[in-house]
């Protein structure tokens, strides 16, 4: 897959919080300011990258690492209470705090260079109220930094498939590898991430079931053949966890001629068929299976992704 890293900078991005949120207006009155807002900004925001996960916990943590957050914070009468953050932020303007916020986490994504986004959406648990259901996002991860790039809520009386382009439209995936599950197995989504010059792998099931049917018979038909002729990759992997072994083979076909509607979904660059085998060494032994990777098992997906030259 391509880098999204630039070849070389200048000079080092700027990534301080307090630059990226200057544009995000006060809205205490200047008299009875006794705690500046981008300090108040900061102790949240790394409180919550710690595992805060209420206002409270927001003001221990700020006094626990008083000493290091005056390393490049003011903090003029201290660390705030935990009601001044609470009415801070209930009185913050939303939309112009997700813009700010936003532009922060892409500065911190362009140093980064990061490679592989994966979208899923969850329930937020303890959301939902007599009124209203609960609260549902698309969220998009950076696997290998841990970082949420964004994330978007999903209309009540929509789903995912809606929200996913809304959530794309805030990255930038450029030179990325973007993982969805198989609600976002859609022609449109796969569309607008090769749009923004980014890779994909989506989860293929019955929500698409000839792309499904189509797949699985190339597979069955590249095994029966011991992909004679057929260009192809392979690869293994074995980790133990959860009081088990687990073992995962990927088999990816280079070759879609056996898929229905392959243009719409291909684009400029092959699009690679592969098959994920999820099981346990008992479950090979029980059903005498040799070649590990001749059970066709698990997850199947289709992806466009470009190899390194």
């Amino acid at each position: 897959m391509t880098s999204p890293c630039p070849a070389s900078h200048s000079q080092s991005p700027d990534l301080s919080i307090p630059k990226h949120f200057t544009k995000l207006k006060d809205p205490r009155r200047r008299h009875r300011r006794l705690h500046l807002l981008p300090d108040i900004i900061v102790v949240a925001l790394c409180a919550v990258v710690a595992g805060a996960q209420d206002w409270q916990e927001i003001e221990t943590f700020g006094r626990k690492r008083r000493a290091w957050l005056k390393r490049f914070l003011k903090l003029p009468n201290g660390i705030p209470s935990h009601d001044t953050f609470e009415r801070v932020f209930d009185r913050l303007n939303p939309q112009a705090f997700q813009a700010c916020f936003r532009q922060w986490v892409q500065a911190v994504q362009d140093a980064l260079c990061i490679e592989h986004v994966a979208i899923d959406g969850k329930t937020l648990r303890g959301s939902g109220s007599a009124k209203l259901g609960p609260l549902h996002l698309v969220s998009a991860w950076a696997t290998a930094q841990r970082l949420s790039l964004g994330q978007v809520a999903v209309d009540a009386k929509s789903n995912e498939i809606t929200a996913i382009p809304a959530l794309l439209e805030l990255l930038d995936l450029n030179g990325a590898l973007v993982t969805i599950d198989a609600m976002g197995c859609q022609k449109a989504i796969a569309r607008k991430i090769t749009d923004q010059g980014a890779d994909y792998i989506l989860t293929v099931k019955d929500n698409q079931e000839h792309l499904l049917a189509d797949i699985q018979e190339s597979l069955a038909r590249a095994f029966d053949s011991d992909f004679a002729g057929l260009e192809h990759d392979s690869y293994e992997t074995r980790e133990r966890g959860h009081g088990r072994e687990e073992y995962r083979c990927y088999t990816i076909l280079h070759n879609t001629a056996g898929l229905r509607h392959t243009e719409e979904w291909a684009r400029a660059y092959a699009s690679p068929l592969l098959q994920d085998t999820v099981a346990t060494e008992d479950f090979f032994e029980e059903i005498g299976v040799q070649s590990r990777c001749e059970a066709l098992l698990g997850d199947t997906q289709l992806g466009r992704v470009r190899l390194q030259q």
